[in-house]
């Protein structure tokens, strides 16, 4: 017997399309392009599928491992909670909860990592870690999504 409850819920939407590897490589082309052009400090970059799994990833020259680890863990953030990195946090912080119950250690509350969806489905998540000032990584990792032209 089915309900109404048995069908996929909108934010876990199994996509049928997939990222190209065209879409990946603009991405990081046009997010290593503008962090080479406007970053005093290195910066790495990842692209994740929607589960998480590894597509892309690059750094500038004498990229810390603390700041490489971050933007993988901001990708897939993005990508298995369907929602920013940075917005995850604020609403783990609107409910009195830390990231740390979430029981995935690669989950991280911190900005930078955005979410790729096209036609309401969730292709992946960007990542983006080191750059200076307040939602930076963000900004990058969203230049990076329009280079995709989704």
């Amino acid at each position: 017997m089915s309900t109404h409850n048995d069908g996929p819920r909108p934010c876990m939407a199994i996509a049928d399309q997939q990222l190209t590897l065209d879409q990946v490589q603009a991405a990081m082309k046009a997010m290593m392009d503008q962090a080479q052009a406007t970053s005093d400090t290195p910066v790495c970059m990842a692209i994740v599928d929607a589960s998480g799994n590894m597509e892309a990833f690059a750094k500038m020259n004498n990229a810390r491992v603390f700041t490489r680890r971050h933007a993988v863990r901001k990708a897939y953030t993005s990508a298995i909670l369907g929602i920013n990195s940075g917005d995850w946090g604020q609403n783990m912080s609107n409910i009195g909860h830390s990231v740390g119950e979430n029981g995935d250690p690669m989950v991280t509350y911190e900005q930078g990592g955005v979410t790729i969806i096209k036609d309401g489905s969730i292709l992946g998540g960007i990542g983006v870690g080191g750059i200076r000032g307040h939602n930076a990584d963000e900004e990058l990792a969203k230049v990076g999504l329009a280079a995709m032209v989704l």
